[in-house]
């Protein structure tokens, strides 16, 4: 990893990496691979080990003053670098939207947090990030990022980047794939109903590979494939982006 906040600069932008609970804990090879990513494309990377949840699970269910002191330290453990970046448009869209209303302090480190694919395209100005990644995908774009964040085609055109990538367009591509955190759980039905219409359109588009910008719609998604072993496999979008041919994307066992 790169020097933390409170060290040197360089010349390249400082970049802490904010993992969110789910992809630290569960999914380790998603952050493997967005620092895979930035430090090809000259970012010097930190991961703060102090960083916590950001408190979107607490607020959605009601309990605002446990949200509170996690977005307090939020605005703590990431002030002081030039960017925070997440592999999550439903985190990156809890700081950006809802932080700021949940502390009085102003917050730089709040108007710095990026989901990854609006850090690349509109921050360093890339499309093509160099990757190389020989299969069919479709893409589904998360509630978050495409309506709190408003990303809109920002992670298509990184796609449309990558060296022997096969795009496929994903049909109805804007409906909710069922999971919406705690609403997979209190509305098991509904959420399991919406689920068979994505995994539905996933299958219609022949794609080997479906990615999205949330470890937890493509946990949610990946695993419903998989019950029906379908063979279609769920990949986040920093995965595809770093992958080069020098370091070939492999599936996880």
């Amino acid at each position: 990893m790169a020097a933390g906040a409170d060290e040197p600069r360089t010349g390249n932008p400082s970049v802490a990496l904010f993992m969110t609970c789910l992809t630290d804990t569960l999914y380790p090879n998603t952050g493997k691979a967005l620092v895979r990513l930035l430090e090809r494309l000259g970012c010097d990377v930190d991961f703060p080990l102090d960083q916590t949840c950001c408190g979107q699970m607490h607020f959605n269910t009601g309990y605002r003053e446990h949200a509170r002191p996690l977005a307090e330290a939020y605005a703590s453990v990431f002030d002081g670098y030039d960017y925070v970046v997440t592999p999550s448009g439903s985190c990156a869209g809890m700081v950006r939207e809802i932080h700021p209303d949940l502390h009085d302090a102003d917050s730089p480190a709040v108007g710095r947090t990026y989901e990854l694919s609006e850090f690349l395209v509109d921050v360093l100005g890339v499309t093509d990030v160099g990757a190389y990644f020989p299969h069919r995908v479709t893409y589904h774009p998360t509630c978050h990022s495409l309506r709190m964040l408003g990303v809109g085609d920002k992670p298509l055109r990184l796609l449309r980047g990558v060296a022997g990538l096969d795009l496929r367009e994903l049909p109805q591509a804007e409906q909710c794939c069922g999971f919406g955190g705690t609403f997979a759980l209190k509305n098991a039905e509904t959420s399991t109903a919406m689920l068979a219409d994505k995994m539905r359109h996933v299958q219609d588009t022949g794609a080997e590979v479906v990615s999205a910008g949330d470890n937890s719609c493509l946990m949610h998604i990946g695993g419903g494939l998989s019950r029906l072993r379908t063979g279609v496999r769920a990949v986040h979008l920093a995965e595809i982006l770093a992958s080069t041919e020098e370091e070939p994307w492999a599936e996880t066992p």
